[in-house]
């Protein structure tokens, strides 16, 4: 049993396409060893693509029926989510005030292997490569960084504090990709082995939602929908860009 209510419907939802996604793409194609940012992370914008695609999601969901629609947004600090978080909260009319940013839901921390690219660990940092390999992105923590264990630690006090301030609320997420799948992990009650099998599967696209909502026992909530992207969002353009480079698959 349940310590706590749960929440009525939970949305998870990833950022729109940021400027850092382009630039790292754009590192990667020209197997660069750092990705070109003038800013740090968190306060790296959504891209002119990611904003439509924020907009693009917020118009779908404010065409749903008010029992389909959030009434509590949450968000990561950093820039990019919470321009994508505000954009909803604009098409749904909640204001912005009330919008709760959470610094639990942050980018995954990468330490000393910020802004390298996959190239860039492999000829900077080859001993650490080698271990990223070797222990698997589920542990792996790079000096100065988070492993994904780190990450589903601090999300697991979020969603304690969602069963108790949100109970019978729908409720949702603005965060990363990262956040995406932690959240999967502990809401499916999944294993290193499931969850890093979804990882593979492709990158959570841009603005995509994974939906929840309660079981009928009241005691668990089910998933629903994963990686949805609306018509909205597809008819402005889809983006798959990951978030860090690339770890062991």
């Amino acid at each position: 049993m349940h310590s706590f209510p749960l929440p009525q419907r939970l949305w998870i939802v990833r950022h729109g396409q940021s400027a850092g996604n382009v630039a790292r793409d754009s590192a990667e194609a020209a197997k660069l060893e750092l990705i070109d940012l003038s800013t740090r992370d968190a306060d790296v914008p959504l891209s002119d693509l990611g904003m439509e695609q924020a907009k693009a999601l917020a118009a779908w969901m404010a065409r749903q029926s008010p029992e389909e629609r959030p009434e509590r947004l949450m968000t990561s600090p950093f820039v990019r989510s919470v321009q994508t978080c505000r954009a909803m909260a604009d098409a749904l009319g909640i204001d912005t005030d009330c919008v709760h940013i959470d610094e639990r839901l942050r980018e995954k921390e990468f330490g000393v292997l910020d802004r390298y690219t996959t190239h860039g660990i492999r000829s900077t940092f080859p001993e650490l490569s080698a271990q990223r390999q070797s222990v698997g992105k589920f542990y792996f923590r790079p000096p100065g960084g988070e492993s994904w264990c780190d990450v589903i630690l601090r999300l697991r006090s979020v969603y304690d504090e969602i069963k108790i301030d949100h109970a019978g609320r729908r409720v949702m997420i603005v965060a990363h990709q990262v956040i995406v799948n932690c959240f999967r992990y502990i809401l499916e009650r999944l294993d290193e082995a499931t969850i890093l099998a979804i990882d593979r599967e492709g990158d959570v696209p841009n603005g995509a939602f994974t939906e929840y909502a309660l079981a009928e026992d009241a005691q668990t909530l089910k998933l629903v929908r994963a990686n949805m992207v609306p018509e909205d969002l597809a008819a402005v353009g889809a983006t798959r860009a990951p978030d860090a480079p690339a770890g062991p698959r």
